[in-house]
C-alpha cells in the first residue's frame, strides 16, 4: 500500500471528511514520525509497533574500484520493530482464537491443554513424544 491509497482507505471509511483533509493528517502524522527520529527520540505506536534510530558508527573501509582506504562517516538509519500485538496479528501465534479451533477440530494435542501436563508426563500422547 502507498500513501495515496491510504489516504483513499481512511477517506472511505470516513464519508464526511474530504480527501485532502484526510490527506494533511496522513502527512501531519509522518513528519511527525519523520522529526522525531530526526532528533534521536523513539516513536512508538502502542499495538503496532515502534520506530527507532540506530546510529552506524565512523569505520575504515576500502574504494573497491581503486582498493584505496577511505574513512566511512558515521550514519544514522530508521529502523521498526513490530509490537508483540502486530506479530501475532500477522502470524496467528500459538495462543491466538483462530489457530486453537483449528488445532482443536484436527485433534492436534501440541496445543490442548497446559505445557506442563506434557513436561510432567500426564496426558502426553505417544505419538508425539
Amino acid at each position: 500500500m502507498i500513501k495515496s491509497e491510504l489516504v483513499l482507505r481512511i477517506a472511505g471509511q470516513n464519508p464526511h471528511l474530504y480527501n485532502r483533509d484526510v490527506e494533511k493528517v496522513v502527512n501531519a502524522i509522518f513528519d511527525e514520525i519523520e522529526a522525531a527520529l530526526a532528533r534521536g527520540d523513539r516513536v512508538e505506536l502502542r499495538g503496532f509497533g515502534s520506530f527507532t534510530v540506530k546510529t552506524w558508527s565512523a569505520r575504515p573501509g576500502r574504494n573497491p574500484k581503486t582498493g584505496a582506504k577511505i574513512s566511512v562517516p558515521e550514519t544514522r538509519h530508521p529502523a521498526f520493530r513490530m509490537s508483540k500485538e502486530m506479530h501475532a496479528r500477522l502470524n496467528g501465534t500459538r495462543g491466538s482464537a483462530l489457530r486453537a479451533a483449528f488445532h482443536k477440530a484436527s485433534g492436534d494435542r501440541r496445543d490442548v491443554g497446559s505445557d506442563n501436563a506434557d513436561r510432567d508426563g500426564e496426558g502426553a500422547d505417544p505419538a508425539f513424544s
